[in-house]
């Protein structure tokens, strides 16, 4: 008795059709269909995604890049010791500063310039006329070169933010100031120079919005990252071992390792809460002080670094504790001597991102006071920067944004364009620690 099934004589429902394997059937046709239209929407979701990626870089470096120039005008100015001694005496001293540099400037422009118009121009630089002569007393009588800044408005003019249609009713800066402005400019009395103003500079008033600068909020930042580097990198990674390699698996374990997922996940407005109704209520902790920031961000980082840690500590293989346990070694010296080193590239990548995660965050800022603060000067040293009020580059953007001159708005898009190099910094320190410590088995 012979199988039907294998005779290629054999008809009826039990036959098979035999067909060459070069031959492409109808079942692996719409594989392939199905293969390629499922290659072209992953092609088209990266192709969607790079273009969103481009247009969002392309909007803050338009909108930012400005802020890191300035227009100033350049005037050789020579205040007598009698001229000192005069504007030292009036009650408002800063004015009569203004009224020499606007006097020896529409004096250098011609007798038909209105004093006026020459203010309306370059804003409001006595007070910078006045520290100078104030601390360089032996510059009187002498000739000196100074680039001040002009006003928001004319910078706007020549950056393009303001144009003649929309001065036209204005009595801030009228079309006949641009036109002045135009020829200083022809002359080279107004130009352009880099704003290093913007990067080591501190807050400025609204009443003179070119003057201000992040520096004093980078600082700010600073001391909070060195708090939150030096509280979650050791209870981070200390908690993270306990749990992944001494804890034992019971009830009490797994309520910390539910509760600490679900904290990853709470808004971080809360921990601001958290941080004003403890470190500040209840702790008498200052406000608006980076100590505090640094605490409120290390609750909030503590969740994202356990985290991470313990999926380096669970990624290196079993047969690395048993081959130490194997040889005599104890299960500590197990974990520190072999399991660490190996997990530590991921311990690190998980504590920098952390760390970036917690230096763009506003929110708990706005709840501790770091926002309504104006950072006027630097701290004076370690102390004062963890103690002293200051600001932080996430809340500096975010004051800066919420003013109504535009020039603050354009400074808050050159404020983001440093935190992101800042972000970029630390993901390539990242990566690069990553690879140098990077063990392969």
């Amino acid at each position: 008795m012979t199988d039907a099934t294998n005779n290629p004589g054999a008809s009826g429902p039990t036959a098979r059709k035999h067909t060459s394997l070069l031959t492409i059937d109808v079942n692996t046709r719409k594989r392939n269909r199905a293969e390629a239209r499922f290659r072209s929407y992953g092609i088209a979701a990266i192709a969607i995604g790079l273009s969103f990626l481009v247009m969002l870089v392309w909007s803050i470096l338009s909108s930012g890049l400005p802020a890191f120039t300035r227009t100033v005008v350049e005037i050789e100015l020579t205040v007598t010791q009698e001229e000192y001694a005069a504007a030292e005496d009036q009650l408002f001293k800063t004015r009569a500063y203004q009224d020499l540099l606007v006097g020896s400037l529409a004096a250098e422009l011609g007798e038909d310039v209105d004093p006026e118009s020459v203010e309306r121009i370059i804003g409001s630089p006595g007070a910078m006329l006045r520290n100078y002569y104030t601390a360089n007393e032996d510059q009187l009588g002498e000739a000196v070169t100074f680039k001040l800044p002009t006003s928001s408005r004319t910078d706007g003019y020549f950056k393009g933010r303001i144009t003649r249609e929309g001065q036209e009713r204005s009595t801030f800066l009228t079309p006949e100031d641009l036109d002045l402005a135009d020829e200083m400019k022809e002359n080279g009395i107004i130009t352009s120079e880099f704003n290093w103003q913007f990067l080591t500079g501190t807050e400025a008033s609204d009443d003179n919005p070119v003057a201000a600068g992040i520096g004093a909020s980078v600082v700010g930042s600073f001391y909070m990252m060195a708090v939150v580097l030096i509280l979650s990198l050791p209870i981070g990674v200390a908690a993270s071992i306990y749990l992944e390699e001494f804890a034992p698996k019971n009830r009490f374990t797994d309520i910390i390792e539910v509760n600490i997922s679900n904290l990853a996940a709470v808004p971080s407005i809360v921990f601001g809460i958290l941080g004003l109704a403890f470190f500040i209520q209840f702790a008498g902790l200052p406000r608006s002080a980076p100590l505090v920031g640094g605490l409120v961000l290390t609750l909030m980082t503590l969740p994202t670094i356990i985290i991470s840690t313990r999926a380096a500590l669970r990624a290196v293989p079993p047969s690395i504790r048993a081959a130490a346990l194997g040889v005599g070694a104890s299960k500590m010296q197990s974990v520190f001597h072999h399991v660490l080193p190996l997990a530590m590239p991921g311990i690190l990548t998980g504590t920098i991102i952390g760390l970036a995660q917690a230096l763009g965050e506003t929110a708990p800022l706005l709840l501790i006071g770091m926002v309504g603060f104006v950072a006027l000067k630097y701290p004076d040293g370690v102390a004062e920067g963890l103690l002293d009020s200051n600001s932080a580059m996430p809340a500096q953007i975010y004051t800066w944004a919420s003013r109504a001159d535009q020039i603050f708005y354009e400074k808050a898009w050159g404020g983001i364009i440093v935190l992101l190099v800042f972000l970029l910094t630390m993901n390539i320190v990242a990566i690069v620690l990553r690879r140098r410590f990077e063990r392969r088995w």
